[in-house]
């Protein structure tokens, strides 16, 4: 994170950044879901069906569509829910400890912008691979961090972030052109904040390559 891009743009609007943003999402999170929970036994409708991004509700006037679709629950099992927002929360509140509010309001406002142009562009889209760009950020920064998968299996970030890239590879490949467009502008934020460390992971990798060709 030693962009000099961030640094000055830091500088200039960093007093407007938005403190512990991810608690903000998960709080909008829990109240959908409650809601969705309540409205469905009392009158068979949910909160979320009014929130999910529509290309053409949006241009027929449900302009709230455009960000509320972020607060659509991570999942719709009560159990799994507290696991999904407690995992959430700890990626959210690490990432903003290792880089500061600013930097990953930037980060986070990045793959939302993304999101929502790939919206505009194929006319739905979720908040499932722009919360999965946050675990790969995590990972990224953090790969010996262990967490109790299941609440049982102690697992480094590391090998679930493995994971998280071949399921994406999977859908990116059996995915239509929508959906690979969701993944492709959701993810692009990664390589806006990480493309410097890959490049020069892939440039000492070659230099090690080189050396030992030579000392063959």
């Amino acid at each position: 994170m030693q962009s000099t891009w961030l640094d000055r743009l830091e500088r200039k609007i960093g007093r407007f950044s938005i403190p512990n943003l991810m608690n903000l999402i998960l709080v909008g999170m829990a109240v959908v879901f409650v809601s969705d929970l309540f409205l469905f036994a009392q009158y068979g409708i949910t909160l979320s069906q009014y929130l999910y991004f529509d290309r053409n509700a949006i241009f027929h006037g449900e302009v709230w569509r455009i960000l509320s679709f972020l607060f659509i629950p991570i999942n719709s099992s009560p159990l799994w829910i507290l696991f999904s927002m407690y995992f959430y929360w700890l990626i959210g509140s690490g990432l903003e400890r290792q880089w500061g509010s600013f930097r990953f309001n930037v980060f986070y406002f990045c793959g939302i912008i993304g999101t929502i142009l790939s919206g505009l562009i194929t006319g739905y889209v979720g908040n499932t691979y722009l919360n999965l760009s946050l675990f790969l950020a995590f990972a990224l920064l953090y790969p010996d961090f262990q967490v109790m998968l299941f609440f049982i299996l102690p697992v480094k970030m590391k090998w679930l972030a493995w994971l998280d890239v071949a399921f994406l590879l999977i859908e990116f490949i059996m995915n239509n052109w929508s959906g690979r467009l969701s993944i492709l502008f959701a993810f692009a934020n990664i390589l806006l904040f990480f493309g410097k460390d890959f490049w020069q992971f892939f440039q000492n990798q070659y230099r090690r390559y080189q050396y030992r060709k030579k000392m063959k």
